[in-house]
């Protein structure tokens, strides 16, 4: 990508603002609009936000979905890229992974929980498997479909000179793909977000932040379930623009000189 065709610096950072504010603008505008027991207006839920920072039972409950976040995403990354590259050296098993990705990313992650709690009980396994199942699909096609471009002369030369299977993996595959694998780490770790949230609502089991938006929707608490709200967008924003942008300029740090 040219350099004048991306937003860099002090532009990207005021656009990024300049995003914010228009949500936040709209947020306060409804909140004008309706009653406050409906829709509170952003400074009441920035201040029970603060209130709620200093209490145990928030951070119990961020910690207890970082946990389950930290878990499943690793595991679907783990297999996601295992299996992307296993597929670029074995081309029938690529065609039956790619055919059982189709159809089995076309069901809703939140489908399987019923599922999964009849299977594996309440407690923190099934929503891991969950957050798992639901960022897998993403992170091995990317791989698997960045295998499919890598230059057959790289391929031929490699194999000439003695490569192995997993050295073709090691050598060839990996460093090809490893853009489309940070692409769709990213949006491994969008599905995988809205997979736990949402799990976390409906399964009700120990700390963390969906439990606690269902709760305050449960006690009709509108600027609790406001400021729950506000922690899962800002968390997963944060998580994204400080871990995974921050890995992908590193990893492709030549893409961005």
């Amino acid at each position: 990508m040219s350099a004048s065709t991306r937003v860099t610096g002090a532009r990207k950072h005021f656009a990024g603002v300049l995003g914010v504010l228009f949500i936040l603008a709209l947020w306060q505008l409804a909140a004008f609009a309706l009653p406050d027991f409906l829709m509170p207006g952003v400074p009441a839920v920035v201040q029970r936000l603060f209130e709620d920072l200093g209490k145990q039972s928030f951070h119990q409950s961020l910690m207890g979905t970082l946990g389950r976040l930290g878990a499943g995403y690793g595991l679907a990354l783990a297999a996601g890229i295992g299996f992307g590259l296993v597929a670029a050296v074995l081309f029938f098993f690529r065609e039956v992974l790619r055919s059982a990705i189709v159809i089995l990313q076309s069901i809703p992650s939140i489908a399987w929980v019923p599922l999964f709690l009849i299977v594996m009980g309440f407690g923190n396994t099934p929503i891991i498997v969950v957050v798992a199942l639901s960022a897998f699909f993403p992170a091995a096609l990317s791989v698997m479909n960045a295998t499919e471009s890598v230059q057959r002369v790289h391929v031929s030369a490699a194999r000439v000179m003695g490569a192995t299977r997993w050295g073709l993996v090691k050598r060839v595959y990996l460093p090809a793909v490893m853009p489309e694998l940070i692409t769709g780490a990213q949006l491994a770790f969008g599905n995988a977000w809205r997979a736990l949230i949402s799990a976390e609502m409906l399964i009700g089991f120990g700390k963390g932040l969906g439990r606690s938006l269902a709760y305050s929707g449960e006690i009709a608490d509108m600027t609790g379930v406001m400021t729950n709200i506000l922690v899962i967008a800002v968390l997963a924003a944060l998580i994204d623009q400080f871990v995974l942008e921050n890995l992908k300029h590193r990893l492709l740090r030549y893409q961005y000189v």
